[in-house]
């Protein structure tokens, strides 16, 4: 891979002083192959479902990542977890360029990564009980046996709010909010210092989403954790996150203090995302900003600016050049022609 930019390098450093990011993208790009190719060998398609990702996130900081389905959220997450390869660019987890670790390197690194799912119903292992569910990374990485491995389960599962009861019973026997539990002990297992939750909490019910969001605070505070928290509900990442990145297309099109994204969003994906938010308070409604189409095609996306076919704001330099992110005031960062960070 090309080394690191010194303009890269500069849009992925901290945003608070004296702080260095736990995980760092730099010019991060998937594509994945759309068919084959024809007859008469011209190259096949390509989907670009993450298109020059730059971000860092900061220890014990939650990152909020939000956009419509298909925008690339689960891929970057799975980039950046190294579960699956890169197109182009770099993953940097504490200092160190994962393309760089050896497979025993990155073994021993995957224990401070994890990954909670966002389907507690398919997330989990039908055939096995609760006991081997939370004990298979202690297994997987020899963290410990016997007594000791019994003793540290019934600890986890406690800390997620479950007694132990439920060691010896299967996923089928719990609601879906019990089963989010049972993942998150699986994945607080290893011990990590990093958790990409994708959509935790979007396959339950109001209430229980409640609940699971507040467990995750509480273990973030207890724990020392830092989280890329993926959604598509603002409601719910303005309660989480610190900081919140818009994604559309493949790209950031937006990043900022979460007070800043609500109080004063700059790109028009994002006011018209936070316009859809619904409310019950009269005085506090906001006329809604609506969308014209679908999201364009991530195998033929729209020159310029990929959001320009349905922006009511675009200019004409909106359809031939992509604007860049480029950060202002107080690191809030934006890619618009017609709305610049301030």
């Amino acid at each position: 891979m090309p080394p690191v930019s010194a303009s890269e390098t500069a849009a992925t450093q901290s945003t608070v002083a004296g702080a260095v990011a736990l995980v760092r993208c730099v010019g991060l790009r998937k594509e994945f192959p759309a068919g084959s190719e024809d007859l008469l060998g011209r190259k096949r398609l390509t989907v670009k479902a993450v298109d020059g990702i730059n971000l860092a996130i900061m220890p014990g900081e939650t990152v909020g990542l939000v956009g419509e389905s298909g925008s690339g959220k689960s891929t970057l997450g799975r980039l950046i977890l190294k579960l699956i390869e890169p197109t182009a660019g770099q993953v940097f987890y504490d200092g160190r360029d994962l393309a760089t670790l050896s497979r025993s390197e990155l073994r021993q690194l995957r224990r401070q990564m994890q990954l909670v799912f966002q389907d507690p119903y398919s997330s989990l292992n039908p055939r096995m009980r609760v006991r081997a569910i939370v004990g298979e990374g202690l297994d997987i990485h020899r963290i410990a046996r016997g007594r000791e491995k019994e003793d540290r389960i019934v600890k986890l599962l406690a800390r997620v709010g479950m007694g132990p009861e439920a060691l010896d019973r299967y996923p089928r026997e719990f609601s879906g909010g019990q089963r989010q539990r049972i993942g998150i002990a699986r994945a607080l297992a290893v011990e990590p210092r990093f958790l990409v939750l994708d959509e935790p909490v979007s396959a339950l019910d109001v209430s229980i989403q409640a609940q699971i969001i507040n467990l995750l605070q509480d273990l973030q505070d207890d724990l020392h954790l830092t989280y890329l928290f993926i959604a598509h509900d603002l409601r719910v990442v303005e309660h989480i996150s610190q900081r919140v990145a818009i994604m559309y297309l493949g790209k950031i099109v937006e990043i900022a203090d979460r007070d800043k994204i609500y109080a004063a969003p700059r790109h028009p994906y994002t006011r018209a995302l936070l316009s859809a938010i619904p409310t019950i308070d009269a005085t506090a409604r906001t006329e809604r900003i609506k969308m014209p189409g679908e999201v364009p095609s991530p195998l033929n996306p729209p020159s310029g600016c990929g959001f320009h076919p349905r922006c009511p704001y675009a200019k004409d330099i909106c359809a031939t050049v992509d604007p860049a992110l480029t950060k202002g005031s107080g690191g809030h960062a934006v890619a618009c022609h017609v709305f610049p960070a301030p």
